[in-house]
């Protein structure tokens, strides 16, 4: 009996990669997916006798609670392609940021969807993408950054005030609870 093959034996090195191309497989394609994705999502319909242009986010967040998350899926797209890129990690986050920002923004009954109009996650996302593909690695960075430092001192600020606010509300209560010492 002979020895297995090894998997060099059976397939040359030069027949391992197929010449035919899954579709999305070269970098233009993938590029261009993320621009069909933010274009339809943030600028596919123009008002007429202005500039401004929305698109289906905001119209297809006015269905609830499925509008919101086949605009979430969709704008995914354009964060999975940064991370095919190999885009920083705070770029990525920021971009995170981007698409929860309009997630809360479309949430709010009503008049949300107009506010994600004009917000634009997916434009600002693609325009990352872009920036870093240009080779501005730094300045992306850079900026990510300095968004990322402002949502946590944010954040901390909140919760602070919060506990503050906590403090005072048992202050208040322990007051009117205990007896008043004469």
């Amino acid at each position: 009996m002979s020895p297995p093959l090894e998997p060099d034996e059976v397939i040359p090195p030069s027949a391992q990669r197929s010449p035919i191309k899954a579709p999305g497989d070269t970098a233009n394609e993938r590029d261009a997916t993320a621009k069909i994705v933010a274009r339809w999502l943030d600028e596919l319909l123009q008002i007429p006798g202005t500039k401004f242009k929305i698109g289906l986010d905001p119209l297809i967040a006015f269905i609830p609670g499925i509008g919101d998350f086949l605009s979430s899926s969709v704008s995914a797209v354009v964060i999975l392609e940064s991370v095919r890129k190999g885009v920083a990690l705070s770029v990525i986050f920021r971009m995170g940021l981007n698409m929860v920002i309009n997630a809360l923004l479309d949430a709010i009954p009503g008049i949300g969807p107009f506010f994600s109009a004009f917000f634009k996650s997916n434009s600002r996302n693609l325009m990352l993408l872009q920036r870093w593909q240009e080779g501005e690695h730094q300045a992306v960075k850079r900026s990510s950054h300095i968004v990322l430092l402002c949502v946590v001192v944010l954040f901390c600020l909140c919760l602070a005030l919060a506990l503050l606010v906590w403090s005072a509300y048992m202050w208040a209560l322990m007051k009117l609870l205990t007896p008043q010492l004469v």
